[in-house]
C-alpha cells in the first residue's frame, strides 16, 4: 500500500464527518432522500482495509440514520431498497450489519409513520419473512459446521444478534401499528416456544409477548415518543433520549420534610443534605 494511499484512507472518514455534518444541516429532504440508497449500496462496497473499513462504515450508518430521524416517512418511500438489503441479510457480515440496523430504523420509526400503513404492513411482511427463514435454517446453518467450531459460533452469534433486532423491530412495529398485533403474537409465540435459536432470542420474543398483555405499558416501552401527526408525546409514554437530564423517583414524603409542590419540586440537597 502506497503512502498516498495510507493518507487516502486516513483523510476518509474526517471528510465523512464534514459531510454528514453539511448534508443534515444544508440539504433538503429529496436529496438525502435519494442519497441514502446510495449510501446502502456502498456500505458493502469499500476498499477493504480493516480500519478504514470499520471508521467509514460507522459515519455511512449515522448519516442513514440521521437521515431517517428527520424524515422517519423516508423509511416508506425508501420501502424496496430497504426490503432488498434485508433480503441480503447474509451474504456478507457487512450487509449483515446493514440489514441489522435498517431494522433498527424500520421499529424505532414505526415503518415510515401513521400515514404510511400500507408501506408498514410490506416492511412488517419482510421481518416475518426473514425472521422464519432464520428459524426453519438456523438447524442446517449450525450442521454445515463442526459443533464448537469457530465459524459456527460466529455464525450463531450474528444469527441471534440480528433475531434479537428482528423480533424487537416486529413489536414495536405492531406496538405503532394495531393492526399488525395479532401477526405480530403468532411471529413472536413461533420464536418464544423454538428452542432452536439462541436463548436470547425466544427470551426476548417471550418477553415482549409479556409486554404485549399490558398495552399501556407496552406502549409506554415500545411505542414512539411523538405523535408524528401532532408532534405531541403522547400519554403514557416516555420520551427516552431525555433520560440524560430527566428522573422519575418516589422518595417517602419525610425524607423531604414535609415540603408540598410538584412531585419535580426538589434537589438533591433536599434528600442528601450536606454535613
Amino acid at each position: 500500500m502506497s503512502d498516498r494511499l495510507k493518507q487516502a484512507l486516513r483523510m476518509t472518514p474526517r471528510l465523512l464527518d464534514m459531510y454528514t455534518a453539511i448534508a443534515i444541516r444544508e440539504v433538503n429532504d429529496s436529496l438525502i432522500c435519494a442519497l441514502v440508497p446510495l449510501l446502502m449500496a456502498r456500505y458493502s462496497n469499500l476498499f477493504p482495509e480493516k480500519l478504514f473499513l470499520y471508521e467509514v462504515q460507522k459515519r455511512i450508518l449515522e448519516l442513514m440514520l440521521a437521515g431517517f430521524n428527520r424524515s422517519p416517512s423516508f423509511i416508506a418511500l425508501l420501502k424496496k431498497p430497504i426490503v432488498d438489503r434485508l433480503g441480503e441479510a447474509y451474504d456478507s457480515p457487512s450487509k449483515t450489519e446493514l440489514a441489522l440496523q435498517l431494522c433498527w430504523a424500520i421499529g424505532e420509526h414505526g415503518g415510515g409513520g401513521e400515514a404510511h400503513k400500507d408501506a408498514a404492513r410490506e416492511l412488517f411482511e419482510s421481518l416475518e419473512l426473514l425472521l422464519y427463514e432464520n428459524l426453519s435454517s438456523s438447524r442446517v446453518r449450525l450442521r454445515e459446521s463442526a459443533p464448537g467450531s469457530d465459524s459456527a459460533k460466529s455464525r450463531k452469534s450474528s444469527q441471534s444478534r440480528l433475531l434479537c433486532f428482528v423480533v424487537t423491530a416486529i413489536a414495536k412495529l405492531a406496538t405503532y401499528h394495531r393492526e399488525l398485533l395479532p401477526r405480530a403474537r403468532v411471529s413472536l409465540t413461533k420464536v418464544a416456544r423454538s428452542r432452536i435459536s439462541d436463548a436470547r432470542v425466544w427470551k426476548r420474543a417471550r418477553d415482549y409477548l409479556g409486554l404485549m398483555n399490558e398495552p399501556a405499558i407496552c406502549l409506554s416501552i415500545l411505542g414512539p415518543c411523538e405523535s408524528p401527526s401532532k408532534g405531541m408525546q403522547k400519554l403514557g409514554t416516555v420520551n427516552w433520549s431525555e433520560g440524560g437530564t430527566k428522573m422519575i423517583s418516589h422518595l417517602p414524603f419525610y425524607l423531604l420534610g414535609a415540603q408540598e409542590g410538584p412531585p419535580h419540586d426538589f434537589s438533591f440537597m433536599d434528600v442528601l443534605p450536606g454535613s
